[in-house]
């Protein structure tokens, strides 16, 4: 992620590279050819030759030259790295998951606060041009009510760190993959009444899915699934299909560009933002530093609540689908 998030800086206004933080020298020369994930294919090389290079976070926090920082970290340093930039003075750009708890997620927001500085947790999602139209199709108001929503991810279990599948790390799946769709439901419905959700986990086996039900009065069913099916091979998609009272929303990475299939049997092409959705996520950050704003497309609180979330999906799981109210 950290390698997705330099090529999507290239085109940022407002903002320049100052530092690169790795333990590993070949990364920090700009020897990102190693780099896996989900996104592509491997990291490239880069020029880091005008850009400080730091062996650790606290070395790029007491830089001074240094006003904010990226961090594309293992999810449970997420909440003290988080702390100690924000102690230094600078502001923050966290990747998904905000954190692992509530507590975690509340000190996090106490911290930014208290230290007057702008937190935002990168929750991608919400600048995707695929997910910007979709909310913009459902907040035009000529759609009428939403009557269900789905939801879909799916993708190999993540085989290049250790870390992903020790769940007191990395959440899992719920928290490391579905987080996204989590996050979009609570942004373009608000908060459920309460969770139920069934599945099965076995991080060390590479499974862990799950089908959860958001409850909400006035939606006949929200529904967020799928997770992570074993190593390696399986490969990485995402999906949503929303019916509303003036047609049909729906999009898949499996070759099903975002349409509207109107009531009237007729269907059309939603129309996309020509954007980079990681690259415009940072120029968000960016503006809201450069302006003075803290953030409302994306902002730390909602974010929190998205962990609230996640935290029900997994405990409803884990009792055999039992209602969580929330």
């Amino acid at each position: 992620m950290g390698s997705t998030h330099l090529k999507g800086l290239h085109s940022v206004k407002g903002a320049t590279l100052g530092a690169v933080v790795s333990a590993d020298p070949k990364r920090r020369s700009g020897d990102l050819s190693a780099i896996q994930g989900n996104l592509g294919g491997p990291g490239e090389k880069l020029d880091f030759t005008n850009v400080a290079q730091y062996e650790t976070p606290e070395q790029a926090f007491a830089d001074p030259n240094i006003d904010a920082v990226d961090l594309c970290v293992p999810t449970d340093l997420h909440k003290p790295l988080t702390l100690a930039a924000l102690k230094a003075g600078k502001h923050v750009l966290v990747e998904k998951p905000m954190a692992l708890s509530l507590g975690e997620c509340s000190e996090m927001l106490e911290a930014a606060d208290a230290a007057g500085k702008i937190l935002m947790v990168a929750q991608v999602l919400r600048f995707f041009p695929a997910y910007t139209a979709l909310r913009a199709a459902l907040r035009s108001g000529g759609l009428g009510a939403v009557r269900s929503a789905l939801f879909r991810r799916r993708c190999a279990a993540p085989a290049w760190s250790k870390w992903l599948k020790e769940p007191d790390k990395s959440g899992g799946g719920v928290f490391d993959l579905l987080i996204h769709d989590v996050d979009m439901v609570y942004h373009l419905f608000g908060m459920p009444e309460a969770v139920t959700a069934t599945g099965y986990e076995n991080l060390n086996a590479g499974i862990d899915v799950i089908t959860a039900n958001f409850h909400y009065a006035e939606i006949g069913s929200v529904v967020v699934t799928g997770g992570w099916h074993h190593p390696k091979a399986y490969p990485f998609s995402m999906e949503y299909t929303v019916n509303t009272d003036g047609g049909t929303l729906d999009y898949s990475t499996d070759n099903r560009p975002p349409k509207l299939y109107k009531a009237d049997g007729e269907a059309e092409e939603l129309k996309l933002d020509d954007v980079d959705g990681y690259a415009a996520e940072i120029q968000y950050f960016a503006d809201c530093i450069n302006e003075n704003k803290k953030p409302t497309i994306c902002s730390p609180v909602e974010s929190a609540l998205g962990v609230r979330l996640a935290l029900a999906m997994n405990e409803s799981r884990a009792h055999g689908g039992s209602k969580v109210q929330l």
